[in-house]
């Protein structure tokens, strides 16, 4: 079973943790968040979530899902990419987390896509005609 960090600015990825309770009646125990503050040192965060990502990786890695590309949580994220069966997808929404959560048995690289194609196939143009 994967692990799958959340590495998100201020509260983001603890409410989203908690939405996935509201959905599954818990938060799975191979999910945990790394929740990044203005005035956090990125050097401290990047310790503790190398601390996560062994809490969490039991042999089949760890997804890190990131919510902006290019800001401090992403390239803390990005550098925690650097360690060997992790991989990263930025650009974390629920309908993405929710797909990685019900699929842990994947494949690593298998879990990316999952994660990549649930965010991006449920963002929607919502119509209020139909």
């Amino acid at each position: 079973m994967a692990g799958i960090l959340i590495v998100a600015h201020n509260k983001l990825g603890e409410s989203l943790a908690d939405c996935v309770k509201h959905v599954l009646g818990e938060v799975p125990p191979f999910l945990k968040v790394l929740s990044v503050y203005a005035d956090d040192d990125p050097q401290q965060k990047l310790a503790e979530g190398h601390a996560l990502i062994q809490e969490l990786n039991k042999g089949n890695g760890v997804l890190i899902l990131a919510d902006i590309f290019g800001a401090t949580p992403s390239n803390v994220a990005r550098q925690l990419c650097k360690e060997e069966h992790i991989m990263g997808v930025a650009g974390v929404n629920l309908p993405m987390l929710l797909r990685v959560v019900c699929h842990p048995n994947k494949t690593m690289p298998e879990l990316a896509q999952i994660a990549f194609n649930g965010g991006r196939e449920c963002i929607v143009l919502m119509d209020p005609e139909n």
